[in-house]
């Protein structure tokens, strides 16, 4: 611990919130949401990192029932050409899963990025023209990680297409929508992610993912920094997926 570490208790608390978050599809009640914590969940988003401080995005709050089934219209023709392209078991496996909640959410939120903000250069989007849809992505991060707080779940809606999704939100041209997000009380937590309780993908072993001074450099022998940090991650990953 040193001076601007957070205590035991506050630390464990975000380590809970993000080992807790689910992508949420079909728990959604009809509940409304208390508007103070949307407020706070939005506070949340827009006090996420942005790569030279441009603050791209814009949170499009759908309530609109006529709205909401646009966007699930758009949502089940994108899904059907999106079965087409897996095969035998898979396709099958894929056409029962529950993949969004736009009708079932109170509230659906569509997170934009404005390429245009903050002028044509920006302090450290000057070799990465993406760095303002990535910031985008940490709000919705933000929001994802504050709603669970709230006890709200949360769900990304990714199957859908971008330029009918504009038509019908009426975003602009130089604006991209970067999630269609559905937001509202649910039910229960499922105690795994969706997709890996269905057996579509499992949890990679992160102790497989890390690397040491370049991309295929594992551990070398004799390194007890490396042997022992993987170590760790091992026993930490092995203590979260039996419930320690």
């Amino acid at each position: 611990m040193n001076e601007h570490s957070f205590s035991s208790a506050e630390r464990d608390a975000l380590y809970r919130t993000i080992y807790s978050r689910r992508d949420v599809r079909g728990q959604f009640t009809p509940e409304p949401i208390d508007e103070e914590a949307l407020a706070r969940v939005l506070m949340a988003a827009h006090h996420a990192p942005s790569v030279g401080f441009m603050q791209p995005w814009s949170f499009i709050i759908v309530r609109d029932a006529d709205v909401k089934h646009r966007v699930h219209g758009l949502f089940q023709k994108a899904h059907e050409e999106a079965a087409e392209m897996f095969e035998g078991e898979k396709r099958e496996t894929y056409r029962n899963l529950k993949l969004e909640g736009i009708l079932d959410a109170p509230v659906n939120i569509c997170v934009t990025c404005d390429k245009d903000r903050a002028g044509p250069v920006v302090l450290g989007r000057t070799h990465i023209p993406e760095m303002d849809v990535y910031s985008t992505v940490c709000a919705v991060q933000n929001l994802w990680l504050a709603a669970r707080t709230e006890g709200l779940g949360m769900g990304w809606v990714s199957i859908l297409d971008q330029d009918r999704l504009k038509g019908v939100l009426g975003i602009p041209e130089n604006v991209v929508p970067v999630a269609y997000l559905c937001l509202g009380h649910v039910s229960h937590f499922k105690d795994q992610p969706e997709l890996q309780k269905a057996g579509w993908r499992k949890r990679l072993a992160l102790a497989d993912l890390v690397r040491f001074d370049g991309f295929d450099q594992d551990a070398q022998a004799g390194d007890a920094f490396a042997a022992s940090l993987l170590d760790r991650i091992r026993i930490a990953q092995e203590g979260l997926e039996n419930g320690a």
